[in-house]
Parts: structure tokens; sequence; C-alpha cells
């Protein structure tokens, strides 16, 4: 009697099957073995790189030139010889990405040289290209193998076919890079920096939140922007929803609508200005059209922009308003149109008055749009810096969490307390994207 059966002619034997099976198993261990051996030497000599200090007399070591020599060597030259430099070394490297993607993901010998080599060698480039390490040779090749190797070892194991992960991450790796170096990192890094002095060289634990919550410049920037972040989006919003309905399929609605527009089309900077006229505050002939119009009527003029509390804060607050009503208004009336008019006929057939349609039709047709307005310029509101800094510079307790944290950098060189304000701000604005993204999911769901 065999000791091998099949069930037919085409199956494999049990104990074939079997075998395939354990190897399967092996092979696995050993690709994730592997691929954590690698991860481990890749961390560990990110780590030695980064911590170590070096030899601080020893010439740098490069591959002949850095992008730093390169940018030295472009700033000396003249500045119509700089552009065409620069877009040709753009489109080299713009070529080179697409032959990557193109050609190396096909079958063959050949190309899987080129993937291997391009796997190794462009990790280390790139370390080499940032800046002259210094003994930090054997670190770089050392973490560009390890990068290499474990690009080229999941492209090799990938399910999608040989070049398949090659071709993905060379697709994503601009972005990424892009990501990295100028998001990732600098949020990171300031965390860290918010724990340390305005020198960044002594550890003070919480002491740069602590002064934010009660030094008057950091307690009123926080005071301020949840002021911002709760008036602004209400008023914009309200005033643009209602500006929308009115005008609605109403004679010149295109018309009205640039009006109310407009002003959106204006930088906050210029906006700003214009305004810093209407609040113009002077002993005699007055310019300000605010306060010419209060001594009209025999008043006397306000320093609108220094009166306290808050009325300076309320004054700007009615510049930003007036530069995002024309947003909700635009956004708003484009989801009103949408709204079908069958729900509008059928609400009034069943006796509701034009509020009422308004109220239990209308609105709710266009709720994901509210969301979309409310957030977006909540979100704004939060990071105003230019109408503070070109109308009162942050005097008289009008100051916000984005223009503090400039000016206690730029002014004060106080990076912990600057550090520390940008972590604050940055805790206001993540539960509202949060909430915008979930909610678009659940839209996404509903379709």
């Amino acid at each position: 009697m065999s000791t091998t059966t099949s069930t037919s002619k085409d199956a494999p034997p049990v104990t074939q099957t079997a075998a395939n099976a354990v190897a399967s198993r092996g092979g696995r261990r050993a690709a994730g073995i592997v691929a954590i051996v690698g991860a481990v030497g890749l961390v560990a000599t990110l780590v030695l790189l980064l911590t170590g200090t070096g030899n601080p007399n020893a010439s740098p070591t490069t591959i002949g030139f850095s992008l730093n020599s390169f940018f030295i060597w472009l700033g000396d030259l003249n500045p119509l010889l700089q552009i065409p430099i620069v877009l040709m070394v753009f489109a080299v490297v713009v070529a080179a990405v697409l032959v990557l993607i193109e050609y190396a993901p096909r079958a063959g010998r050949g190309y899987f040289w080129l993937r291997l080599a391009a796997s190794i060698l462009i990790p280390v480039l790139a370390f080499l290209l940032l800046r002259p390490y210094q003994n930090a040779v054997v670190y770089v090749v050392a973490i560009g193998l390890f990068a290499g190797v474990l690009l080229f070892f999941a492209d090799y194991r990938a399910r999608g076919g040989a070049g398949y992960v090659f071709q993905l991450i060379v697709f994503l790796a601009p972005a990424a890079t892009l990501l990295l170096v100028g998001l990732i990192y600098p949020a990171i890094s300031t965390i860290f920096q918010s724990f340390f002095d305005k020198t960044g060289s002594t550890f003070v634990w919480l002491d740069n939140y602590i002064w934010t919550f009660t030094n008057a410049d950091g307690f009123w920037s926080v005071i301020n922007t949840l002021i911002w972040a709760v008036v602004a989006p209400v008023f914009s919003t309200t005033i643009g929803l209602a500006y929308a309905a009115f005008i609605d399929r109403a004679r010149g609605e295109k018309v009205l609508k640039v009006f109310v527009f407009m002003p959106y089309a204006i930088s906050f900077v210029g906006a700003g200005i214009i305004w810093k006229f209407i609040y113009d505050y002077r002993q005699g002939q007055q310019i300000g059209l605010l306060n010419a119009i209060i001594t009209m009527f025999g008043g006397q003029p306000v320093g609108w922009l220094d009166a306290q509390p808050l009325i300076n804060t309320f004054c700007l607050l009615a510049v930003f308003i007036w530069t995002q009503t024309g947003f909700a208004m635009v956004v708003l009336s484009a989801a009103i149109k949408a709204v079908p008019t069958e729900q509008l006929e059928a609400a009034q057939l069943d006796g509701a008055n034009a509020w009422e349609r308004f109220r239990s039709v209308t609105v709710p047709g266009i709720r994901s749009s509210l969301i979309v307005v409310v957030t977006t310029i909540t979100i704004a509101s939060l990071k105003v810096y230019d109408i503070v800094a070109v109308m009162t510079g942050g005097r008289s307790n009008s100051t916000v969490l984005a223009f503090e944290m400039v000016n206690q950098q730029q002014r004060y060189q106080s990076y912990g307390h600057s550090s520390a304000l940008a972590v604050v701000l940055f805790l206001f604005v993540v539960p509202l994207i949060v909430y915008n993204v979930r909610q678009m999911r659940k839209q996404e769901e509903i379709r």
C-alpha cells in the first residue's frame, strides 16, 4: 500500500503539501528574523550617528560635495544662471525617479541588479549629500546598507511581484521625505524643546507651560486664542449662511456675492492695514472712519486698538470675520443649491413656513458643509498671526498664541517659551482635525 495518496490526478501528495507548509512557515520565520535584525541595526546606527560626538578636529569626509557646498556655489553665481541650473538639477532628479519607477520594477536579471543597486546606493548618497559627516562614514554606509537591504528584502518578499514594493516606495519617497523633514521632525523637536530653557541647554520640566498660563503674555495669548476660536467661526458662519440663504436665486445674485467675497481675496496684512485706518485714533482732526462718526455726534475719540479689557480683541476679530464671511457664504450657498427642491416643496405642502423649511430641511441638508466651514474657520482663527502683528503688535493684551510664539522666539530669543506656546496651539488644533476627519469618514460611509 502506498504511503502517499491523493484525491485526484492533479492534487499534490499529502506529505508534499505538509512539507511545503513547513517550508513556507520556515520562510516567513526567516523573513521576520531578517527584517527584525535589519530594523534593529538601522535604528542602532542612526542613534550612534546622532548621539556620537566624533572628533571636532577631523576634516569632513564627503563624496566630493554636499548640498551645502552646492547651494554655496549656486549662491555665488549670477541670478540669471541660477534659474536654469536649478531647473536642470530638478529635471535630472525627476528623470531619475521616473526611470526607477518605469524600468527598475520590470522582471529580468538586469532589472534585478538595478533594483538592488538603487536600494543600497540611494540611501548612502542621500545621507552623504545632507552634510559632511566627520568620522561618520562607517555609520552612513551602515545605515545605507541596512535601509537598502530592508527595502530590497521587502520587495523580494512582496506578493505583488518583483519590483512592486520598490515602485511603491519610490513613488512615496519624495512626499514622505518632505513630510518627515518639514513636519514630523520639527514637531518632535518642538515638543522636546518645550521642556528646556530659553537657550535650549537646561532641562526645566514644565516651567515653560506654567509660564504660558501664569505670565501675562502667555495667559492672554491663550485666553484670546480661545475667544477667537469660539467667536470667529460662529459669527462668520452665521452671517455667511444668512447671506447665502437670503440671496439664493435672487436677482443680481452673482454681483451681490462678489461684494461679500471680495474681502476673502484680500490678505490678512492688507485687511489689517485697511481696518487700522478705520480704527485710527488721534486728538484733533480724525481720519479714522469710526472715530470720525463718533466725534461728528459730539463724542470723544476712542483708542480702539488699546481699549481694554477685550475690546481691542473684538476689534481685531471684526477684521477676521469680515474676511472669512465670504468663504462661508460661497461654500454654504453651493450647499443650499444642492438641497433637493422636492423636499422643500413637500415641507411647503405640509404647511411649513419659510423659517421652518430652512430650519428643518435646508440646515440638515447642508450639515456636512456647515461642519467643514466651521472647522476650517476655527483652525484659521487659531493660527491667526498677521492681523495681530499689523494692527497692535500684541500690545494691550491683544496677543494670540501664534503671534506670541513668534514674538518669544524672535524678540526675546526664548526658544523654550516659544516651543511651549507652539505645543499648546497644536493641542488646540488636533481635536478639530480629528473631528473633521471622523465626520468626513461618516459621510463616505453614508454615500
